[in-house]
């Protein structure tokens, strides 16, 4: 793929499918209202960020007295009644201010990446044959897969569910079930094996998956698999695309916010089993050849105690939606084609679109993260082109100043490339997004758990580290995660790229 090239077209049997294959120029036209809600989200903490070192200055004042000091200041109190009042009251509203707006730190004490076995790996010359052989796709919708699969990123040890290794495939809800069963409670297996928590020590349980949305649901199946306690509060989140893992774990911080002194676990997956699509529109077929079998587990707590075995603490939540805009809103779309077949359509403009969310989210993100020397550069040449319409170039901050591990959703090469060029990066920081999907494939909103696994596996992990998760979803959102990590992490035994770290990176084909 030629990265220079505005779009992509691809011919087949006398069908052209045009597709844009870039993301617009960052910051071309940044909206002030994005800028104005990051340092929204500054200001909200500033009040805290001043009491603060104030009370510190205090008391430190206060240890300095001398007896003398503190016989003379009684004396001045005892006939200052207004003043007595004034300080008091002062004192009283300063720590309920700051008791009542201090966010509890939250940490994550450990995750789990599912590694389905190695009899569901799938090659691309039998993804080709299977394909072939069911009889459902014309040799155009064939050629087709084939050339996304070649451009794709993917190697050959992605993973499909058992159910599409039969021929014909088998996808019923039996198989679905089966599918998510076997995901879910492999990670969580991994996790609970991990952190010696007992499953009754679970508080909070957050289950993302967007295309399978049984009765009961999801996370009732895991409340009945390992017999959670009675009084858990369980959530299941169906429909929020590959973005929904951040939006997880954003519900569990604000759970944890609430309830003390307790542990959530969120569970984040995605289902093929019967969301593999078996007709012949084009934009409809782009999942089957990226999405593959995977799937999280993440252990999150609000214990003090925690903080000592704990990985990394949770930083910030920046969360964006576009549903607002009509073309956002179906860009990723459910439906059915002409023939009655389900699937989901990829919109042409779903590059561009991806883009506009990611302008706003990082717009937000940048005062909350950026150094100072980088918020002026980019707001002085901000404000010379909105109030004096100065034609200078905008300023692209420097996110690697802020951030030291980049985990990109790995939605697709197009996608990794672009965010690549636009935020400045270079190679190694896209490296675990890139390996994720050679080795992986795109497991929707899990993806970002197993660039973080990649990245601890490599041993680059170091305490103080940020590393920033970025991941885009239907609706269409773009959410960010920043992570703090509390120690050198170095892989576990059960880390899914133990047994090919080695292998790690390869050259991906172009």
């Amino acid at each position: 793929m030629n990265n220079q090239r505005e779009s992509e077209s691809t011919t087949t049997n006398g069908v052209q499918i045009r597709q844009s294959r870039r993301l617009p120029d960052f910051l071309h036209s940044v909206n002030l209202k994005h800028v104005k809600l990051g340092y929204h989200y500054l200001i909200t903490h500033l009040l805290t960020l001043c009491l603060v070192p104030l009370m510190a200055f205090v008391i430190f004042q206060a240890f300095q007295l001398n007896p003398n000091d503190i016989h003379q200041l009684w004396l001045h109190l005892q006939y200052n009644l207004v003043s007595v009042i004034i300080c008091s009251a002062f004192l009283v509203f300063g720590a309920t201010v700051y008791i009542m707006t201090r966010p509890r730190s939250l940490f994550l004490v450990d995750y789990a990446c599912y590694k389905p076995p190695s009899n569901l790996q799938v090659k691309f010359e039998q993804f080709m044959e299977h394909s072939n052989l069911t009889g459902d796709f014309d040799d155009s919708s064939l050629e087709f897969q084939r050339k996304i699969l070649e451009r794709s990123g993917l190697g050959e040890e992605t993973y499909v569910p058992e159910a599409m290794h039969y021929i014909p495939p088998r996808p019923s809800m039996a198989a679905a079930r089966e599918e998510a069963q076997q995901v879910m409670f492999g990670a969580l297996n991994v996790l609970f094996a991990n952190t010696n928590i007992k499953p009754k020590d679970i508080g909070i349980l957050v289950v993302n998956c967007s295309l399978f949305n049984p009765t009961p649901s999801l996370s009732a199946m895991i409340v009945n698999k390992y017999k959670l306690r009675g009084n858990i509060r369980s959530f299941n989140l169906g429909g929020m695309g590959c973005s929904a893992g951040v939006i997880a774990v954003d519900l569990a911080k604000d759970m944890l916010q609430v309830h003390r002194n307790t542990y959530a676990v969120v569970v984040s997956t995605e289902n093929i089993t019967q969301n593999w699509y078996f007709g012949n529109k084009k934009s409809m077929l782009i999942p089957n050849c990226l999405f593959r079998v995977g799937g999280s587990a993440v252990l999150l707590s609000n214990k003090a105690k925690d903080k000592r075995r704990a990985k990394y603490k949770l930083v910030h939540v920046v969360r964006t939606h576009k549903g607002a805009d009509d073309k956002a809103f179906k860009c990723v779309y459910q439906e059915q084609d002409d023939a009655g077949k389900t699937g989901v359509s990829l919109s042409k403009e779903l590059m561009a679109i991806a883009g506009g969310a990611l302008k706003t989210n990082i717009t937000t993100l940048g005062p909350l993260v950026l150094p100072i020397s980088e918020q002026l550069l980019f707001f002085s040449t901000l404000v010379a082109k909105k109030l004096f319409n100065a034609k200078v170039k905008p300023y692209i901050p420097d996110f690697k100043l802020a951030f030291d591990h980049f985990c990109i959703h790995a939605g697709g090469r197009a996608v990794i490339d672009e965010l690549e060029k636009n935020l400045q990066l270079l190679p190694i920081h896209v490296e675990a997004s890139r390996m994720t999907l050679h080795r992986f494939g795109n497991t929707s909103s899990s993806s970002i758990w197993y660039e973080l696994a990649y990245t601890e596996a490599k041993e680059r992990v170091r305490r103080g580290d940020r590393v920033w998760q970025i991941a885009f979803g239907s609706g269409f959102k773009c959410n960010s995660a920043i992570w703090e990590a509390l120690r050198h992490v170095k892989p576990s035994s059960s880390n899914p790229w133990q047994d090919c770290i080695d292998r790690y990176p390869v050259q991906i084909v172009m």
